[in-house]
């Protein structure tokens, strides 16, 4: 789709257009852009792949990254009862409520295809696993903060703030449709489905758009192989 102004001929990475003020109520502002670092496309990186050597690990936490947490680690391991170096979504699952709450199902498959494993689609390793947790943390922080009465979810003008911050200035229109199947605004949960649909698709469009123009031209098969993956993530 095309973008309403152009973008900046000396960025590396466009930065988010401004959004229309018209738009929204006078009450919730869009938080002030980002540095310019921060793209169009949103400026989360994606996890990096996992060593050559094998996934494994054992008491010192061999597979994960230098410096990772010990907490992390022990939620991984926690989960990995047949010592294999790799858990499933279940497993999944069940680590990160150690960690942050239970997410539904949905958004775990969401995690898995967008923080998966280049050697295994069904499972993902401790490098996966580390920049996945991190990238919760991070999520974590911006939903606190546009949280403002602190009720433990996030409304549509609060959903939109959130994802401004993050890079993504998202017309009303496609915020409406984010947030119509939730009567009562969005907890933590779905406010990581929500996102990492966005950034998602953000990120695969993103690699039909080398020249971010913000605008793509797509086959019929690109097409239903850039969406069909968050579709199938749904029960």
């Amino acid at each position: 789709m095309a973008t309403s102004r152009p973008y900046s001929s000396h960025s590396t990475a466009p930065s988010a257009p401004e959004l229309p003020p018209q738009s929204y109520d006078h009450h919730h502002q869009p938080p002030p852009p980002q540095q310019q670092h921060q793209s169009y496309y949103g400026q989360y990186p994606t996890p990096s792949p996992p060593p050559s050597s094998s996934s494994s690990y054992g008491p010192s936490g061999g597979g994960f990254p230098a410096g990772t947490s010990p907490d992390v680690i022990r939620a991984f391991q926690m989960v990995d009862r047949d010592r294999s170096g790799f858990i499933d979504e279940y497993e999944l699952q069940q680590a990160l409520s150690s960690g942050y709450q239970r997410f539904n199902l949905r958004t775990i498959r969401l995690l898995m295809f967008l923080f998966k494993n280049p050697y295994d689609s069904l499972r993902i390793g401790p490098m996966e696993f580390a920049a996945l947790w991190s990238c919760l943390g991070h999520w974590r922080a911006v939903f606190e903060r546009f949280d403002r009465d602190r009720s433990g979810k996030i409304d549509l003008m609060e959903l939109r703030d959130a994802l401004y911050s993050l890079g993504y200035a998202i017309p009303p229109s496609v915020l409406q449709l984010l947030i119509s199947k939730y009567d009562n605004g969005l907890n933590f949960d779905s406010f990581v489905e929500c996102g990492m649909i966005v950034k998602g698709l953000t990120e695969k469009f993103k690699e039909k758009d080398p020249g971010y123009r913000g605008s793509a031209t797509l086959s019929y098969d690109s097409f239903m192989s850039l969406v069909i993956p968050f579709l199938v993530s749904y029960d």
